[in-house]
């Protein structure tokens, strides 16, 4: 069955008509200006159970499965930073800080050696290194 899309005229079109409310299926896309006009506009969308706007691409790595470990329960598969030379012990200590808030949130999915080279680059380039 084909996909029926609706733009964000689309809705202020059924708005002018006295149409309050759409009724969402897996057929139905709305645009992502479409679902903010229909809720600026107060006009109710029935969609089935998932909370993500119809448009919404399904991104199972931003919904946590499980509980996001906290920082304390991060330290069980976090290395220690190698201290690079000439490396004061602010930095590699704000470099650490920083890696561990990271693999507290992403936790083990992320490389350690390919996170560290990404710290480093971010802070040499905001002149805090």
């Amino acid at each position: 069955m084909a996909k029926e899309f609706y733009t964000e005229r689309d809705i202020e079109d059924l708005w002018k008509r006295g149409v309050m409310s759409l009724e969402l299926s897996d057929n139905i896309v709305l645009t992502e200006l479409a679902y903010e006009k229909a809720n600026r506009l107060g006009m109710k969308l029935v969609q089935p159970t998932s909370g993500n706007p119809p448009s919404a691409p399904v991104r199972p790595y931003l919904s946590p499965a499980k509980p996001i470990p906290t920082a304390a329960d991060a330290a069980a598969y976090l290395p220690k930073m190698e201290s690079p030379a000439g490396l004061k012990s602010g930095e590699l200590d704000l470099q650490q800080r920083i890696k561990n808030a990271v693999m507290a949130r992403m936790g083990p999915q992320i490389d350690p050696k390919l996170l560290d080279s990404i710290i480093q680059r971010v802070l040499a380039s905001t002149g805090l290194k």
